[in-house]
């Protein structure tokens, strides 16, 4: 039985195991780390303005958020259901589709403020 958090601590300790959880059994969330380390070390050495960093920041926590969300959806629609149901279906993919719409964000967002540096760099070789 899910108890309930006694103190400050008991919080932030459970989000942890959450995300723990996440990464060691989420393979997608360890593609969008890597992806995300990726676009870090390029903001990085591209020296982006502070305010585009903050774009790419963003965009990398709206992944991420939308993923484990999408886990707790599939993990609670598990725990409930354990044959096929259509509206199990919807609600899995509906959380899924949730994650599409952030990554695609986050791509966008990728060109729009890497996209001209990267240029730079490419034709400047």
């Amino acid at each position: 039985m899910y108890m309930k958090n006694k103190t400050l601590r008991d919080s932030f300790q459970n989000a942890w195991a959450g995300i723990k959880y996440s990464i060691t059994t989420q393979r997608n969330i360890r593609i969008h780390i890597s992806a995300a380390v990726i676009v870090l070390i390029l903001s990085w050495l591209l020296e982006i303005s502070r305010l585009d960093f903050l774009f790419i920041v963003v965009a990398i926590a709206l992944v991420f958020t939308a993923e484990m969300v999408n886990t707790a959806v599939e993990k609670t629609v598990d725990l409930f259901m354990s044959t096929y149901h259509p509206l199990a279906k919807i609600a899995k993919n509906v959380a899924a589709g949730a994650v599409l719409i952030a990554a695609i964000n986050a791509v966008i967002t990728g060109i729009l403020v890497l996209g001209v540096p990267l240029l730079k760099l490419f034709r400047g070789l």
